[in-house]
């Protein structure tokens, strides 16, 4: 799965032309989501930015992800990226971003168990009418880990947003 940089045109257009915003919590694609948005002319009409949070603190700090989520379930689950998908919606409340998307995920090649192995990966997306929250077993290298992460959130947006 390769992104598609006509599909992040499209949500692109679709969003301005709505007068919505979308934001990211990034956790194993380290920015990738926002480098693929920010690489279309248009961007920061409906783009506010994304909080790459790949440290627990981090996600704590910034996206006030609980320690008893991170202990219970870990950074690598549904409740970790409910959590962080709360955060960036909070982090964006006075912005009034439309749309979130929250991603955390094992790229490996180490940090994999049997319970969770590498290529695991769990992709929240919220928009104004509810959220969904995906949990994904991508395979491959950690660069194919991280792009298919990428390109399946933009095709899901691509779907939720009828393009």
């Amino acid at each position: 799965m390769k992104i598609n940089y006509e599909n992040v045109e499209q949500i692109i257009k679709k969003l301005a032309s709505e007068n919505h915003t979308i934001s990211f919590a990034e956790s194993c694609t380290g920015g990738r989501l926002a480098a693929a948005f920010t690489s279309i002319s248009g961007a920061s009409e409906v783009f506010y930015g994304s909080v790459v949070s790949y440290s627990n603190e981090i996600k704590q700090a910034w996206l006030g992800v609980t320690q008893e989520t991170l202990e219970n379930h870990g950074a690598v689950s549904s409740q970790c990226v409910e959590e962080m998908l709360k955060g960036i919606s909070t982090l964006t409340e006075t912005l009034k971003s439309d749309y979130a998307v929250a991603v955390s995920g094992i790229a490996g090649p180490t940090g994999g168990t049997h319970m969770k192995p590498v290529g695991t990966v769990y992709i929240g997306i919220r928009t104004p009418l509810g959220q969904e929250i995906f949990h994904c077993l991508f395979e491959g290298n950690r660069n194919s880990v991280q792009e298919q992460s990428t390109a399946f959130v933009i095709a899901k947006l691509t779907d939720v947003l009828e393009i």
